[in-house]
């Protein structure tokens, strides 16, 4: 039996994180690929681009804590997450926010570091 990609596309939709997570580690695994974006060189137009200045960053969670409670009610704050999401993303660590300007980065990282998290901004 064959599924659509809709179908495929609705089932992931009900999976928590985590189990969204696994499924990405399983097909890495399964197919011998990687989920991350490949790197490119090209020369001179490699080196201008990295000299231009970052506008968007990733906020990591590097570690909970001692107060994993404050720092779970500091994710679904930031994120929307319902309390089941942000527990598994608090305790499995990663990825909390993508591509948002360096002030929204630094004051979510402000609001992890005060809830008791270790964080970094990328």
């Amino acid at each position: 039996m064959s599924l659509s990609n809709d179908q495929i596309v609705e089932a992931i939709a009900t999976k928590t994180l985590m189990e969204v997570m696994e499924l990405v580690r399983a097909i890495e695994e399964k197919f011998g690929v990687s989920a991350a974006a490949p790197v490119a060189a090209a020369g001179p137009a490699a080196a201008a681009a990295a000299v231009e200045e970052q506008t968007e960053f990733t906020v990591v969670l590097k570690a909970a804590g001692e107060k994993k409670v404050e720092v779970i009610k500091a994710v679904r704050a930031i994120t929307g997450l319902g309390l089941k999401e942000a527990k598994d993303l608090v305790e499995a660590t990663g990825i909390v926010k993508e591509a948002v300007s360096k002030a929204d980065a630094d004051k979510f990282k402000k609001e992890l570091e005060a809830a008791g998290a270790t964080v970094e901004v990328k």
